[in-house]
């Protein structure tokens, strides 16, 4: 499989499968492809249905079997970026929920639960996020563009709500207090930050998309209030 991620901000992913390499999306993904690629739609055992439900994917993932040599393409959902990841048995990775959009290889797609509680209830990425685990590739959409850090054992990265999109398994996430009152109360960040500690590779993002909707549904809700 060779591929090749373009469209800019807008981004596609376009995959080149030689006769019998076969790739796994999400159903929906997929935006266009060759006559030469055939679709099997496969559901798994009730546990792996419902666990992609919980971690932000639909219930169903599509099969993409090539009969000979085609493309296939996989679109972004949202303005951003695409980022390839190489998962080994050895490291797999953790990312936001809804962030797949398409594997090669072997590539086991489960949920992930956050082990400490204050983190789940206060860190901002929620109880429940995706584990890729296997040997292959992964293909995840990151809203806006996306930022990469090493973080050594021992040290850790501040990262305000929404803004974490993937990691390393070795990373753990927890909480951090914002100190100060005056700081929690007019600093605009809120009264918990999630701090990220390594051992571990993670990547950031510049456009959360609840941020962004957060952002535009003053001026929506003015339009409407216009038109009404």
């Amino acid at each position: 499989m060779n591929y090749k991620i373009e469209g800019g901000n807008l981004p596609v992913l376009l995959c080149h499968l030689e006769a019998g390499e076969e790739m796994m999306c999400e159903g929906g993904s997929m935006s266009w492809m060759d006559d030469e690629i055939e679709m099997k739609t496969e559901g798994g055992g009730i546990g792996k249905v419902f666990g992609r439900m919980f971690s932000g994917e639909k219930m169903f993932q599509n099969r993409y079997i090539a009969n000979r040599p085609g493309e296939i393409a996989f679109a972004s959902s949202f303005p951003g970026s695409i980022r390839a990841i190489n998962v080994t048995p050895d490291k797999p990775v953790i990312a936001q929920k809804s962030a797949f959009l398409a594997s090669f290889g072997n590539i086991e797609v489960s949920v992930f639960f956050q082990k400490k509680i204050k983190a789940g209830l206060f860190g901002g990425e929620g109880f429940i996020m995706q584990k890729f685990s296997g040997n292959g590739i992964v293909f995840i959409e990151i809203d806006g563009s996306a930022v990469e850090y090493d973080i050594a054992a021992g040290d850790c990265k501040i990262v305000d709500t929404g803004y974490l999109a993937a990691m390393d398994a070795t990373c753990s996430i927890d909480t951090r207090t914002v100190k100060g009152i005056k700081n929690a109360l007019f600093g605009g960040e809120g009264l918990f930050n999630t701090v990220v500690n390594g051992p571990g590779h993670i990547i950031v993002q510049t456009m959360p998309i609840m941020k962004t909707a957060a952002a535009i549904d003053p001026f929506i809700t003015k339009t409407s209030a216009s038109a009404d």
